[in-house]
């Protein structure tokens, strides 16, 4: 019995001693296992920050649309170059014996379409590059909302992009300011 007393505690102590390492084996294993957690959370951070856009593109991109719909409605030196030298043409081809009608068209008429085609096209890029910024973050990482700044400013783009390019059409096909009637 004493032999049978002695095996039962030494089975039992080596139980308890068992149980004990594994429970330690399992806290080494969670605590390696959260330090592997942690590095990779670190890692992972670390990589999401270099792959995340800051979204600064889209920020200068919105400036820009902006600017072009300002330069459509103001005029930009590449329209006013273009329209000298229409007018420049307009002189050179149109004869003195020509009509008063036709010379107005030649020197002013043309000059003056030519401004209003370079308006256009600034509009139209200032529609273009002020859209495409909008529409950027529904190609990009779901879930990353785009700055408001950023919206307001391409919003602001596309209007002025839209009021240019009304206005451009307007004038190119003489709706708004067109040549005097020589009549």
């Amino acid at each position: 019995m004493a032999t049978n007393a002695v095996d039962e505690t030494e089975a039992a102590e080596a139980t308890t001693e068992e149980k004990a390492v594994k429970t330690t084996e399992s806290d080494e294993v969670t605590a390696t296992g959260a330090e592997e957690d942690e590095a990779r959370e670190e890692a992972g951070e670390a990589a999401s920050e270099q792959e995340r856009p800051s979204g600064v593109g889209q920020g200068a991109a919105a400036v820009v649309s902006a600017a072009l719909g300002v330069v459509s409605l103001t005029g930009s030196w590449v329209g006013t170059v273009a329209a000298a030298r229409q007018n420049l043409i307009g002189q050179l081809e149109t004869a003195q014996n020509a009509s008063v009608a036709k010379q107005i068209q030649a020197v002013y008429g043309d000059a003056w379409q030519t401004t209003a085609l370079w308006a256009g096209l600034f509009a139209l890029t200032a529609l273009v590059v002020g859209v495409v910024t909008l529409a950027r973050p529904a190609f990009g990482t779901p879930g990353r909302v785009q700055a408001p700044w950023i919206k307001s400013v391409a919003w602001a783009g596309v209007a002025l992009g839209v009021i240019g390019l009304i206005l451009a059409v307007l004038k190119y096909t003489d709706v708004l300011l067109g040549l005097p009637s020589t009549s």
